[in-house]
């Protein structure tokens, strides 16, 4: 990492959100993928400019888009090292305008992340995070370190989607006992684990891996972990698929997530 560093990302983070922005203050049409996710132009204006500027910074490593021509799993599985992005995560947030929407660039390494940039532009939220170096959320010119909370307090506070709280993600917080319960959209609930203000954020159902690898960097380097249904760290590029599995965010690892995981979770 010698020829750049993450301010790097950060900068192109930001004038991604600037071109997201830009549209978001407009009205925009909204397309239908092949997936029948909801697709504008922000996502393809913050496509271009992260993928370009990520490509001048180390043309020798591959980059995955959400919004880029598929990479055939032949080609990806020898990836050793890759860029992985979501340049508009939290689109049917983005379409709501209720602000909860984030540009995620993430370095992948062996099939774990080991940098990550989350940048909410309609706030003016950035935090990032490097493996061994910590999780910072930047705050004018300076950087401040982020801690998730451990031990975790009680009653626990948990992230849950305001798009996708289905049966299963209910029956968990049944299992938690008392709870606080915070809707939020996007990858902000890593971030918000990571800076100590929410304990857990369970995902029961269809993720892709340019959703949450930044924002599991962060939350990682912050002193949590995104963990599968068996108790291993969310890991990426494994198999053809770019869907994750089920999996459970927490800022103390220590938590009893097991106990949550009713017959049929």
């Amino acid at each position: 990492m010698s020829e750049w560093t993450i301010d790097d990302c950060i900068a192109l983070a930001r004038r991604a959100g600037a071109a997201i922005m830009e549209i978001y203050a407009q009205d925009f049409d909204v397309q239908a993928k092949d997936d029948h996710s909801p697709l504008t132009a922000a996502d393809l204006a913050s496509h271009r400019i992260i993928c370009d500027g990520l490509a001048a910074l180390t043309p020798q490593v591959p980059i995955l888009s959400e919004e880029s021509k598929a990479t055939e799993w032949a080609i990806r599985r020898d990836w050793q090292r890759y860029w992985l992005v979501d340049p508009l995560d939290g689109t049917r947030e983005f379409v709501k305008k209720n602000g909860e929407f984030t540009v995620n660039i993430a370095l992948i390494e062996h099939g774990e992340p080991v940098l990550g940039v989350v940048y909410a532009p309609a706030m003016d939220y950035l935090v990032h995070g490097e493996r061994g170096i910590g999780a910072f959320v930047r705050d004018g010119e300076r950087d401040v370190e982020l801690a998730t909370q451990r031990p975790a307090p009680r009653p626990l506070r948990v992230a849950a989607s305001r798009s996708h709280l289905d049966a299963r993600t209910a029956a968990a917080l049944e299992k938690m006992g008392p709870v606080e319960r915070v809707g939020m959209g996007s990858s902000l609930k890593f971030c918000r684990i990571a800076e100590g203000r929410m304990d857990v954020y369970p995902r029961f159902g269809p993720t892709s891996e340019w959703d949450t690898a930044a924002a599991q960097c962060v939350l990682e380097a912050a002193g949590g972990a995104v963990l599968t249904l068996d108790g291993q760290s969310l890991r990426y590029n494994t198999k053809d698929s770019l869907l994750n599995p089920d999996f459970i965010a927490l800022g103390d690892a220590n938590l009893p997530f097991r106990n949550w995981l009713g017959e049929g979770v």
